[in-house]
């Protein structure tokens, strides 16, 4: 028996250890591309090309930074992509809440048929639908405007999703005590549901930040000037047209690109985590 149990106890202690060497491989894996292009931003162009593997800056520089703020209106950009994203998270919180909501909880002929339409087209390659969409935004005379560039993400079919998923977790009762006491569909939509979906939310916000701060294809079909880059689209710019290439000056916007989307996940972290349980078990 002690013999036994001694082999099952050694044989945990090894499942353990391969399950964390693992884990810790995967780490590593994920994480070594960023610590590469963190050290590079801060080495020089020459110092990246004579030694391009190493892990750590010889000679630390900001350079690569005032060069990108002073010489390159990398500010000019950052505020394009955050009045882009910020018109895009805005819309979705309202239009798309109110959809999911609607699927949720009012009772409509073709609920179901919406509904499927609209997981549908999550299927649907932005290359399959980018021509007529250009057309459209033609039409409006929003092209070459932030605007236009915000349009078509106003209300995307994950951000419905998400928040149909979590209307759906929450009891009927509370609408209907709510029915009971005469209160309409938009006023149970802003003083039951908005207060309780604040996890849900918090997820939609964060994914339609990612899809805005990160949409590359779109903002450089509709930005016809430089003044309408979107930080992606600029980036993107500084590796073309020249005989060389500065890959210090690129790494260190590649950082400038990537803090904004950090600093969100820590902050809403806690809610991502909440919102995406929540609508996993539906």
């Amino acid at each position: 028996m002690t013999r036994s149990r001694a082999t099952a106890g050694w044989r945990t202690r090894v499942s353990t250890g391969v399950l964390y060497a693992i884990l810790v491989g995967s780490l590593v894996v994920v994480l070594a591309p960023f610590l590469w292009v963190f050290a590079g931003a801060f080495r020089s162009t020459g110092e990246i090309l004579a030694n391009p593997g190493a892990w750590f800056p010889v000679n630390p520089t900001l350079d690569n930074f005032v060069t990108l703020v002073v010489d390159g209106n990398f500010l000019g950009y950052g505020v394009n992509s955050v009045v882009v994203a910020t018109i895009i998270v805005v819309g979705n919180v309202i239009f798309a809440s109110m959809v999911g909501y609607a699927l949720a909880k009012l009772h409509f002929s073709g609920r179901r048929v919406v509904f499927g339409a609209i997981l549908a087209s999550m299927m649907i390659p932005f290359t399959a639908i980018f021509v007529p969409q250009f057309v459209v935004v033609a039409r409006l005379g929003l092209i070459d405007t932030l605007a236009g560039i915000a349009l078509p993400m106003l209300v995307l079919p994950l951000q419905v999703f998400i928040m149909r998923q979590y209307a759906e977790s929450i009891p009927d009762e509370l609408f209907e005590a709510a029915r009971l006491d005469g209160a309409g569909e938009f006023r149970m939509f802003r003083v039951i549901f908005l207060p309780l979906a604040g996890p849900a939310i918090a997820t939609q916000a964060l994914l339609a930040f990612l899809a805005s701060w990160n949409g590359f294809l779109w903002p450089l079909i509709v930005a016809q000037t430089t003044d309408r880059y979107t930080l992606p689209v600029a980036l993107s710019a500084m590796s073309q047209g020249t005989e060389t290439v500065d890959y210090g000056i690129l790494l260190a916007g590649a950082i400038v690109v990537l803090l904004p989307v950090l600093i969100l996940f820590l902050a809403l972290q806690k809610y991502f985590i909440r919102g995406i349980a929540t609508v996993g078990m539906k």
